[in-house]
């Protein structure tokens, strides 16, 4: 099966298996222990994909073993994240509330950001072995985010919530806010590649590091504030509502054009056209599948509970980044699509993206 066939059949398929595993957990497990855990399996996947994607200790097997095996180590890098970021964000408190959750939803852009808009710069020039420099990189997303979270969010409005840590940050901003706004910079990210760095590529000197990942940072901060500027400004936009109906939604479709279907969708057009073609795509696809999900959740939650700020978009938001979202990456990148398509050879040597 090829292109873009390939990348519609996996997505259909992952998606059923996502919302037959959302099925499995009423709200209060699914916005707590779930989606907290699942979250905290996307850095070490990000670090795994984008700078590590040949570890020693997958190097020489096939499908499905490899992609059991780097899932498998995923799983308990992961494991050692979410009890790290609930003792020390969370107070070790159980389930886990939205103060800590927001901090291991920041971290995934903080190492998106790290891994791909600074290609692991500088542990780069410490090591060549990705693992090496996939590791030191999942550990400074952790530690920047953490100083990002006490520095800029406050959760001032929380007090006297049951939910309210004593150890919560008060910043300079809205916790609330700041978290979509962060990961709306994220989308701004994704945008970027969708123009295949366009029109970066054509200045050389700004295609090295560290100038490429501060050009490329300021850009995406910068839609982030345009989006939010409009979006909560003279529109007037609740956060969760700007980060539901725009910004998740053009996340989860970028996954699709980008991951899912290889770029493939307009492989003839050239750049910035094809970036325009790829975005308008994305979005497009992003709204219909939040959608899908959205009239789903009647079926697998029924009624939202009413002393739960922004329940549906809380679940909604949880259920196409935290779950679908990783269960895409891991399906296209850990077992290159198997059984749909045939596997790659296992690889000699290592190789980083």
């Amino acid at each position: 099966m090829k292109q873009p066939a390939l990348g519609l059949v996996a997505s259909a398929i992952v998606i059923a298996i996502s919302l037959a595993y959302l099925s499995l957990f009423d709200f209060g497990t699914f916005v707590g222990w779930v989606a907290f855990a699942m979250l905290c399996l996307i850095p070490a996947q990000v670090v795994t994909v984008v700078l590590a994607p040949n570890p020693p200790y997958a190097r020489h097997l096939n499908q499905p073993a490899r992609g059991v095996v780097l899932l498998l180590a995923n799983v308990v890098v992961a494991a050692i994240a979410t009890w790290v970021a609930w003792q020390v964000v969370g107070e070790g408190v159980a389930p886990p509330g939205p103060i800590p959750s927001h901090y291991v939803v920041i971290v995934v852009p903080t190492t998106f950001f790290l891994a791909i808009i600074f290609g692991g710069w500088p542990f780069g020039k410490m090591s060549r072995n990705g693992g090496v420099i996939g590791g030191l990189t999942l550990v400074a997303s952790y530690v920047l985010t953490y100083a990002i979270f006490r520095l800029f969010f406050d959760y001032g409005f929380m007090q006297g919530a049951p939910v309210y840590l004593a150890s919560a940050p008060s910043g300079m901003f809205n916790g609330e806010m700041a978290l979509v706004f962060y990961v709306t910079a994220l989308a701004g990210m994704f945008l970027v590649l969708h123009f295949d760095l366009w029109p970066l590529t054509k200045a050389p000197a700004v295609m090295k590091q560290p100038v490429l990942g501060l050009v490329w940072l300021a850009i995406a901060l910068g839609v982030g504030a345009v989006v939010m500027w409009i979006a909560a400004g003279p529109f007037g936009l609740r956060p969760m509502y700007i980060l539901t109906r725009i910004t998740a939604p053009f996340i989860f479709g970028t996954i699709i054009v980008l991951n899912m279907l290889q770029n493939s969708l307009f492989a003839t057009l050239t750049q910035p056209l094809k970036g325009v073609a790829n975005a308008v795509a994305a979005m497009v696809i992003g709204v219909v599948l939040a959608q899908v999900f959205g009239a789903a959740s009647s079926a697998i939650v029924g009624s939202f509970p009413a002393d739960v700020p922004d329940a549906y978009e809380v679940w909604l938001v949880n259920a196409l980044l935290s779950v679908t979202f990783p269960l895409l990456i891991f399906y296209a990148a850990y077992f290159n699509y198997w059984p749909l398509a045939a596997a790659p050879a296992a690889k000699e040597e290592d190789a980083r993206t």
